[in-house]
């Protein structure tokens, strides 16, 4: 395992064991960046990951949200923002949000740990961006 992998999977480590439950991404994305996570790139239904660290580009690959030939949902602005405000208040777990944005045409979302945005995308050309806060670590420098 190279360097950089170790870095990820010990950051997303990290940030899963001081994560709250309410309002969990802005920790989880702050651990992140200070690991050199640049961007990162969701891609459904096949939850493959790439994120762009400093030094690297690494991909992992999650449990697929469907399999063989499926119709791609019509994006859902309003079916996204109401998954996303359900994740923030802790009320669905990761994998839970993943299904809900994917039945809302979510087909990929880009990260700018830097910049705080997350851009979801349809399979159209529709996008939707949302803002994350600024948060600080317990214990950071």
């Amino acid at each position: 395992m190279s360097r950089s992998v170790e870095r990820l999977l010990e950051a997303q480590k990290y940030a899963m064991s001081i994560r709250p439950k309410v309002g969990g991404f802005p920790v989880l994305a702050e651990v992140l960046r200070r690991a050199g996570v640049r961007t990162s790139r969701w891609s459904l239904p096949s939850c493959y990951a790439v994120y762009h660290l400093e030094d690297a580009t690494v991909v992992q690959a999650g449990a697929p949200l469907v399999s063989g030939a499926q119709e791609i949902p019509a994006f859902d602005r309003d079916a996204l923002i109401a998954a996303l405000r359900t994740d923030q208040v802790g009320r669905s777990s990761f994998a839970e949000f993943l299904e809900s944005a994917w039945k809302a045409g979510v087909v990929g979302y880009d990260i700018d740990f830097a910049a705080r945005k997350v851009i979801y995308y349809g399979a159209r050309g529709e996008s939707y961006l949302e803002e994350y806060p600024a948060v600080e670590l317990a214990g950071a420098n």
